[in-house]
């Protein structure tokens, strides 16, 4: 089996950075990257930044008390400033803001070059299996806010 040690990119003084290429899939009639596939890129970035932090959805799967756990997108804010178009390589950047009870705040940018294409403030919520509201295990935040050191 072969490793590719940047698949899930990488946390370089705690944000972590995901290269993406932009797909012909990705854009919409006019070439242009249509705006719900900057929204899948910033999940494609949250997962690998918790990946890389040691948080793995098999341990959340694990749960608390017998009942696995999940994250929930509770708020998305967005700020569309360009645009990409097929073939751009671009960085998916995710920055930890603040992790309090069941709340997780980041930051995350989409950028081509030294440009800033989008940004996000997303707060995620830690949920169990039922919907319900849950701190994030000691163990699994402990590895969170060592990553973003």
């Amino acid at each position: 089996m072969t490793v590719w040690p940047d698949l899930s990119g990488r946390i370089v003084e705690g944000i972590h950075v995901l290269p993406v290429r932009v797909y012909y899939e990705d854009t919409d009639f006019t070439g242009i990257v249509y705006h719900g596939a900057y929204v899948q890129f910033f999940e494609r970035g949250r997962s690998d930044f918790l990946r890389n932090a040691g948080v793995h959805h098999s341990e959340l799967k694990l749960g608390v008390d017998g009942k696995s756990l999940a994250f929930a997108v509770r708020k998305m804010s967005l700020d569309f400033l360009k645009t990409a178009t097929i073939d751009d390589v671009l960085e998916v950047q995710t920055r930890l803001i603040e992790q309090k009870g069941a709340r997780i705040s980041l930051h995350q940018q989409i950028i081509r070059g030294d440009e800033v294409l989008v940004s996000a403030d997303v707060v995620v919520a830690v949920i169990t299996a039922d919907g319900r509201p849950v701190r994030l295990p000691a163990h699994l935040s402990q590895r969170l806010n060592e990553a973003c050191q």
